[in-house]
Protein backbone atom coordinates (compact mmCIF):
# COMPACT_ATOMS: atom_id res chain seq x y z
CA UNK A 1 0.00 0.00 0.00
CA UNK A 2 3.06 2.27 0.81
CA UNK A 3 2.95 5.36 2.40
CA UNK A 4 3.76 6.68 5.96
CA UNK A 5 2.07 4.67 8.46
CA UNK A 6 1.81 8.05 10.78
CA UNK A 7 0.55 9.97 8.02
CA UNK A 8 -1.93 7.30 6.96
CA UNK A 9 -3.17 6.45 10.79
CA UNK A 10 -3.82 10.97 10.75
CA UNK A 11 -5.66 10.30 7.16
CA UNK A 12 -7.69 7.21 8.33
CA UNK A 13 -9.06 9.27 10.74
CA UNK A 14 -9.92 12.33 9.39
CA UNK A 15 -11.83 10.14 6.76
CA UNK A 16 -13.48 8.64 9.53
CA UNK A 17 -14.93 12.24 10.43
CA UNK A 18 -15.76 13.70 7.20
CA UNK A 19 -17.75 10.39 6.45
CA UNK A 20 -19.75 10.26 9.92
CA UNK A 21 -20.73 13.95 9.41
CA UNK A 22 -21.70 13.18 5.85
CA UNK A 23 -24.27 10.47 6.75
CA UNK A 24 -25.23 12.91 9.69
CA UNK A 25 -25.72 15.70 7.53
CA UNK A 26 -26.29 14.74 3.88
CA UNK A 27 -27.53 17.24 1.82
CA UNK A 28 -27.14 20.03 4.17
CA UNK A 29 -23.47 20.22 4.72
CA UNK A 30 -20.59 22.13 3.10
CA UNK A 31 -17.21 22.95 2.51
CA UNK A 32 -14.71 25.55 3.85
CA UNK A 33 -12.13 26.30 1.56
CA UNK A 34 -9.78 29.03 1.95
CA UNK A 35 -7.19 27.78 -0.76
CA UNK A 36 -4.95 27.49 2.10
CA UNK A 37 -2.77 24.70 2.46
CA UNK A 38 -4.62 23.44 5.28
CA UNK A 39 -8.86 23.64 3.39
CA UNK A 40 -7.11 22.14 0.13
CA UNK A 41 -5.21 19.52 2.44
CA UNK A 42 -8.94 18.69 3.61
CA UNK A 43 -10.63 18.74 0.50
CA UNK A 44 -7.70 16.55 -0.96
CA UNK A 45 -8.90 14.04 2.19
CA UNK A 46 -12.60 14.51 1.23
CA UNK A 47 -11.91 13.31 -2.31
CA UNK A 48 -10.32 10.01 -0.63
CA UNK A 49 -13.30 9.68 1.73
CA UNK A 50 -15.68 9.56 -1.82
CA UNK A 51 -13.50 7.84 -4.05
CA UNK A 52 -12.21 10.80 -5.68
CA UNK A 53 -14.93 12.99 -5.47
CA UNK A 54 -16.46 16.10 -3.50
CA UNK A 55 -19.93 15.51 -3.55
CA UNK A 56 -20.61 18.50 -1.02
CA UNK A 57 -20.39 22.25 -2.07
CA UNK A 58 -17.32 24.01 -1.34
CA UNK A 59 -17.51 27.70 -0.01
CA UNK A 60 -15.05 30.03 -0.52
CA UNK A 61 -16.08 33.29 1.78
CA UNK A 62 -14.50 36.16 -0.52
CA UNK A 63 -13.65 39.29 1.61
CA UNK A 64 -12.65 41.11 -2.08
CA UNK A 65 -9.25 41.38 0.06
CA UNK A 66 -7.83 37.94 -0.45
CA UNK A 67 -4.03 37.81 -2.82
CA UNK A 68 -4.33 37.79 -6.18
CA UNK A 69 -2.90 34.40 -7.00
CA UNK A 70 -5.30 32.99 -4.30
CA UNK A 71 -8.30 33.61 -6.89
CA UNK A 72 -6.22 31.87 -9.34
CA UNK A 73 -5.49 29.43 -7.26
CA UNK A 74 -9.40 28.59 -6.86
CA UNK A 75 -10.35 28.79 -10.21
CA UNK A 76 -8.13 26.48 -11.68
CA UNK A 77 -8.88 23.63 -9.40
CA UNK A 78 -12.32 24.09 -9.15
CA UNK A 79 -11.96 23.55 -12.68
CA UNK A 80 -9.41 20.44 -12.47
CA UNK A 81 -11.10 18.77 -9.44
CA UNK A 82 -14.69 19.58 -10.31
CA UNK A 83 -15.90 21.58 -7.89
CA UNK A 84 -19.45 22.62 -6.62
CA UNK A 85 -17.66 26.30 -5.86
CA UNK A 86 -20.12 29.10 -3.82
CA UNK A 87 -18.75 32.17 -3.57
CA UNK A 88 -19.79 34.17 -0.47
CA UNK A 89 -19.32 37.77 -0.20
CA UNK A 90 -21.20 40.52 2.00
CA UNK A 91 -21.80 42.52 -0.35
CA UNK A 92 -23.68 45.49 1.84
CA UNK A 93 -20.57 45.69 4.39
CA UNK A 94 -18.48 46.19 1.28
CA UNK A 95 -21.10 48.41 -0.36
CA UNK A 96 -20.93 50.53 2.99
CA UNK A 97 -17.17 50.87 2.83
CA UNK A 98 -16.12 48.08 5.49
CA UNK A 99 -12.21 47.71 5.53
CA UNK A 100 -9.42 46.43 7.47
CA UNK A 101 -9.14 50.43 8.83
CA UNK A 102 -12.47 50.32 10.34
CA UNK A 103 -10.64 47.99 13.09
CA UNK A 104 -9.77 44.20 12.25
CA UNK A 105 -12.63 42.48 14.89
CA UNK A 106 -15.17 44.51 12.82
CA UNK A 107 -13.90 43.76 9.50
CA UNK A 108 -13.44 39.80 10.18
CA UNK A 109 -16.94 39.40 11.51
CA UNK A 110 -18.27 41.42 8.90
CA UNK A 111 -16.79 40.02 5.91
CA UNK A 112 -16.02 36.45 7.23
CA UNK A 113 -18.76 35.41 9.68
CA UNK A 114 -21.69 37.63 8.41
CA UNK A 115 -20.88 36.79 5.00
CA UNK A 116 -20.99 32.65 6.00
CA UNK A 117 -23.76 33.23 7.52
CA UNK A 118 -25.92 34.71 4.61
CA UNK A 119 -24.03 31.65 2.49
CA UNK A 120 -25.42 29.05 5.13
CA UNK A 121 -29.29 30.67 4.49
CA UNK A 122 -29.14 30.62 0.95
CA UNK A 123 -28.30 27.17 0.57
CA UNK A 124 -29.84 25.73 3.64
CA UNK A 125 -26.87 24.62 5.35
CA UNK A 126 -26.67 22.52 9.06
CA UNK A 127 -23.01 21.67 8.68
CA UNK A 128 -19.46 23.01 7.50
CA UNK A 129 -16.20 21.13 7.29
CA UNK A 130 -13.50 23.54 8.58
CA UNK A 131 -9.78 22.52 8.47
CA UNK A 132 -8.64 24.28 11.84
CA UNK A 133 -6.00 22.25 13.94
CA UNK A 134 -5.50 22.53 17.14
CA UNK A 135 -1.86 23.25 17.08
CA UNK A 136 -2.52 26.71 15.10
CA UNK A 137 -3.62 28.77 18.20
CA UNK A 138 -4.03 28.20 21.71
CA UNK A 139 -8.15 29.41 21.17
CA UNK A 140 -8.33 26.79 18.42
CA UNK A 141 -6.94 24.38 20.79
CA UNK A 142 -10.39 24.23 22.74
CA UNK A 143 -11.94 23.14 19.82
CA UNK A 144 -13.91 20.08 19.06
CA UNK A 145 -14.50 17.62 15.99
CA UNK A 146 -18.17 18.46 16.49
CA UNK A 147 -19.02 21.76 17.62
CA UNK A 148 -22.33 23.34 17.50
CA UNK A 149 -22.88 26.83 16.93
CA UNK A 150 -25.90 28.42 18.94
CA UNK A 151 -28.97 30.13 17.08
CA UNK A 152 -27.22 33.54 17.33
CA UNK A 153 -23.95 31.91 15.41
CA UNK A 154 -22.14 31.77 18.63
CA UNK A 155 -19.95 29.27 19.96
CA UNK A 156 -19.86 28.59 23.49
CA UNK A 157 -16.20 27.25 23.93
CA UNK A 158 -17.33 26.87 28.15
CA UNK A 159 -19.87 24.31 27.19
CA UNK A 160 -19.35 21.73 24.71
CA UNK A 161 -19.68 17.94 23.72
CA UNK A 162 -17.78 15.35 25.79
CA UNK A 163 -15.24 13.49 23.33
CA UNK A 164 -13.61 11.07 25.34
CA UNK A 165 -10.98 8.23 24.60
CA UNK A 166 -10.76 9.96 21.10
CA UNK A 167 -14.26 9.46 20.11
CA UNK A 168 -15.99 12.27 18.48
CA UNK A 169 -19.85 13.09 19.60
CA UNK A 170 -22.19 14.84 17.02
CA UNK A 171 -25.14 15.35 19.93
CA UNK A 172 -27.06 18.72 18.96
CA UNK A 173 -28.30 21.07 21.32
CA UNK A 174 -31.51 22.47 21.57
CA UNK A 175 -30.73 25.93 20.08
CA UNK A 176 -28.33 24.83 17.78
CA UNK A 177 -28.29 27.28 13.98
CA UNK A 178 -25.35 24.67 12.81
CA UNK A 179 -22.66 22.21 13.69
CA UNK A 180 -19.02 22.88 12.47
CA UNK A 181 -17.27 19.83 11.92
CA UNK A 182 -13.02 19.68 12.84
CA UNK A 183 -11.68 16.59 10.74
CA UNK A 184 -8.02 17.59 11.31
CA UNK A 185 -7.71 19.29 14.85
CA UNK A 186 -5.03 16.35 15.00
CA UNK A 187 -3.02 17.09 12.31
CA UNK A 188 0.28 19.38 13.08
CA UNK A 189 1.87 22.12 10.88
CA UNK A 190 4.63 19.90 9.24
CA UNK A 191 2.54 16.55 9.13
CA UNK A 192 0.38 19.29 6.39
CA UNK A 193 3.46 19.42 4.70
CA UNK A 194 4.55 15.94 4.68
CA UNK A 195 1.07 14.88 3.55
CA UNK A 196 0.92 17.53 0.87
CA UNK A 197 4.84 16.05 -0.01
CA UNK A 198 2.92 12.46 -0.48
CA UNK A 199 -0.28 13.10 -2.09
CA UNK A 200 1.56 15.59 -4.96
CA UNK A 201 -0.96 18.32 -4.13
CA UNK A 202 -0.89 22.19 -5.96
CA UNK A 203 0.00 24.47 -3.25
CA UNK A 204 -0.01 28.22 -3.92
CA UNK A 205 3.41 29.96 -4.75
CA UNK A 206 3.06 32.05 -1.70
CA UNK A 207 4.29 29.38 0.50
CA UNK A 208 7.29 29.26 -0.99
CA UNK A 209 10.37 31.50 -0.45
CA UNK A 210 11.20 33.87 -2.52
CA UNK A 211 13.89 36.77 -2.15
CA UNK A 212 13.86 35.20 1.33
CA UNK A 213 10.79 35.36 2.62
CA UNK A 214 7.53 33.83 2.61
CA UNK A 215 4.13 33.48 3.83
CA UNK A 216 3.25 30.54 6.78
CA UNK A 217 -0.05 31.09 6.49
CA UNK A 218 -2.45 33.46 4.41
CA UNK A 219 -5.51 34.97 3.99
CA UNK A 220 -6.28 38.61 3.29
CA UNK A 221 -3.55 40.20 1.76
CA UNK A 222 -3.53 43.77 4.09
CA UNK A 223 -3.44 41.03 7.31
CA UNK A 224 -0.68 39.22 6.14
CA UNK A 225 2.73 39.36 6.20
CA UNK A 226 5.81 37.47 5.29
CA UNK A 227 8.16 35.58 7.35
CA UNK A 228 11.86 35.54 6.50
CA UNK A 229 12.79 31.69 5.11
CA UNK A 230 14.81 30.62 2.68
CA UNK A 231 12.66 27.41 1.75
CA UNK A 232 12.00 27.23 -1.65
CA UNK A 233 10.51 24.11 -1.83
CA UNK A 234 8.60 21.26 -0.13
CA UNK A 235 11.25 19.25 1.16
CA UNK A 236 12.81 22.68 2.30
CA UNK A 237 9.75 23.71 4.28
CA UNK A 238 9.60 20.59 6.12
CA UNK A 239 13.25 21.12 7.32
CA UNK A 240 12.69 24.67 8.38
CA UNK A 241 9.60 23.19 10.05
CA UNK A 242 11.80 20.89 12.00
CA UNK A 243 13.87 23.83 13.92
CA UNK A 244 11.66 26.79 13.66
CA UNK A 245 10.74 28.69 17.07
CA UNK A 246 8.88 30.74 14.61
CA UNK A 247 4.45 30.80 15.43
CA UNK A 248 2.99 29.75 12.16
CA UNK A 249 0.47 32.35 12.44
CA UNK A 250 3.14 35.24 13.39
CA UNK A 251 2.16 36.96 10.08
CA UNK A 252 -1.24 36.75 10.76
CA UNK A 253 -2.92 40.57 11.94
CA UNK A 254 -5.64 39.05 14.04
CA UNK A 255 -2.74 36.66 15.74
CA UNK A 256 -1.04 39.75 17.08
CA UNK A 257 -3.55 41.43 18.83
CA UNK A 258 -4.23 40.18 22.44
CA UNK A 259 -5.21 36.70 22.98
CA UNK A 260 -8.89 37.62 24.02
CA UNK A 261 -9.81 38.99 20.25
CA UNK A 262 -9.03 35.89 18.38
CA UNK A 263 -11.00 34.40 21.78
CA UNK A 264 -14.00 36.88 20.73
CA UNK A 265 -13.75 36.66 17.08
CA UNK A 266 -14.41 32.62 17.32
CA UNK A 267 -17.07 33.24 19.72
CA UNK A 268 -19.06 35.23 17.72
CA UNK A 269 -18.92 32.61 15.06
CA UNK A 270 -15.01 33.57 13.34
CA UNK A 271 -13.16 30.43 11.88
Amino acid sequence: MGGDPYLKALENRSVYIIRDAYWRYRGRMAVLWSMGKDSTTMLQLVRKSFLGRVPVPVIHIDTSYKFQAIYQFRDSLTREWGLDLRVATNAEALAEGMAPEKGRLECCHALKTEALKGAMARHGLKALLLAIRRDEHLIRAKERCFSPRGADFRWDYQDQPLEMWGETCGTAVEDESHVRVHPMLHWREIDIWRYIRQEGLPMIGLYFAKDGRRYRSIGCECCCESVPSQARTIDEIVAELQSTRTAERAGRAQDKEKEYMMQKLRSLGYM
